[in-house]
């Protein structure tokens, strides 16, 4: 079978609409993380404030994406995917009016709410992309494409929400996140008819128990998401006190604060266009060589002087964030049949959001005991750790099927591999991933 050029997947009307509502998205994302985060630390004064945001975000909705997964992934997703966006844009709004009133019970409720909208809309959507495109043999490329758009919106989505946060104040932040929200909605609704994975027939909680007995079963896929989960803690240790970090350890302000998250996104721009350009090499070697990659620039924001030293190192560490995400995205794909993708997905962004909780409250204990300096050094002495650790175990081959979704060939023949995880910074690890990712941890 030819394999398939970069370009091929945008040749598609709905992948194009996919991945332009990808990266609409990742705009969309950051807008919130960068305003919210503001406006909790300017009213709380408190890195434990800032830290139980950031689990309502994360840590909270992981609880209800696989049930929210397993109910959306039976309607069609042209319906679907707009409701569960124009829910984020309601949330959203929400947040906009306690902007004035601020309440951060209020505020942690409803960013729970539109973090268990956000992770359940990039399952889906991921889940749909896999439908469309690994039929042909375009995953690992439509993937590529994907992350293009998705660190894009990395790049220059902090930059932008930074600039309107100190412009013209959180509440339009917050009002302009809501609006693209609903742009996102109305490009997907107006697509036409999207294609759908056929989930199991049966009743919810029927088809939640197969997903979950699925993975059991698949000794590869579970020990990749296992170890995935366990270093999503020192990915995300970082991220609830970075505002800390930027405002008053490096002196910086608002745009300042954003100009190192829009550093990394830049990062993760360039490492995306790495994947892009080696896409067909070993999985294992890609997730292996970007955690490194990942780990030093931790190292190298722990040591920073300046801002400008500081937004290199984000460089640095976005670039592995940029490889690393989209592999391990990839690697779940081509180990999951089509009608496990959506539930796979869930579990996925759910692991991917719960366990940087634990992240979270190690970073905002170690930045409040010591300072964000200290936080950041634990993060990425803990990333080089697990890759030192995780190396002797790697696979030196990972069988390429092109995004087939056929998982029996990667666990043929009785050989269990286990891959080291992908970081998210949210997923900026999310991370797509964001993160994140975000991630998605989408950092």
């Amino acid at each position: 079978m030819r394999r398939s050029r970069l370009t091929d997947p945008l040749r598609r009307p709905a992948f194009r609409r996919l991945a332009t509502t990808y990266a609409v998205n990742e705009l969309g994302d950051w807008m919130g993380i960068v305003a919210l985060s503001v406006l909790v630390f300017d009213r709380t004064d408190s890195a434990f404030a800032v830290a139980a945001l950031f689990l309502g975000t994360r840590f909270l909705p992981a609880l209800l994406v696989p049930v929210l997964v397993a109910r959306v992934e039976q309607p069609p997703p042209r319906f679907a995917l707009p409701v569960v966006y124009c829910g984020e844009a309601a949330a959203f709004g929400a947040l906009a009016l306690l902007a004035d009133q601020f309440s951060l019970a209020a505020v942690i409720v409803l960013a729970t709410i539109d973090g268990a909208l956000a992770l359940t809309g990039r399952a889906l959507t991921r889940a749909v992309v896999a439908t469309l495109l690994a039929p042909v043999g375009e995953l690992r490329a439509g993937n590529a494409v994907l992350n293009v758009a998705f660190t894009g919106g990395a790049a220059i989505g902090p930059g932008i929400a930074g600039l309107v946060v100190a412009g013209f104040g959180v509440q339009s932040a917050l009002l302009l996140d809501a609006a693209s929200f609903y742009a996102i909605a109305w490009i997907l609704f107006t697509a036409g008819p999207l294609p759908q994975p056929e989930p199991d027939p049966g009743r919810l909680r029927e088809r939640l128990r197969a997903g979950l007995a699925y993975i059991r079963e698949k000794a590869t896929l579970r020990r990749l998401l296992i170890a995935q989960g366990g270093a999503f803690v020192f990915f995300a240790a970082v991220l609830p006190i970075e505002v800390i970090y930027a405002k008053q350890t490096l002196g910086a302000g608002d745009s300042g604060y954003g100009l190192l998250l829009a550093s990394w996104g830049a990062g993760m721009v360039l490492g995306s266009l790495v994947f892009a350009a080696v896409r067909r090499a070993p999985l294992p070697h890609l997730l292996f060589f970007s955690t490194l990659t990942v780990g030093a620039g931790y190292l190298g924001l722990a040591a920073a002087p300046s801002l400008a030293v500081a937004c290199a190192a984000s460089v640095v560490g976005g670039g592995g964030n940029g490889v690393q995400w989209v592999a391990a995205i990839s690697a779940m794909q081509e180990l999951t049949p089509a009608g496990m993708q959506a539930r796979v997905m869930g579990v996925l962004e759910s692991i991917g959001a719960a366990m940087p909780g634990v992240g979270f409250v190690l970073g905002a204990l170690i930045a409040t005991g010591l300072d964000p300096r200290a936080a950041f050094l634990v993060a990425g002495i803990g990333v080089l750790g697990i890759a030192a650790i995780a190396a002797p175990l790697l696979g030196t081959k990972w069988p390429q099927h092109g995004g087939t979704g056929r998982p029996n060939d990667l666990d043929a023949d009785g050989e269990v591999m286990v891959e080291l995880i992908s970081g998210g910074r949210s997923t900026r690890l999310e991370g797509e991933g964001s993160t994140q990712s975000k991630p998605e941890v989408t950092r």
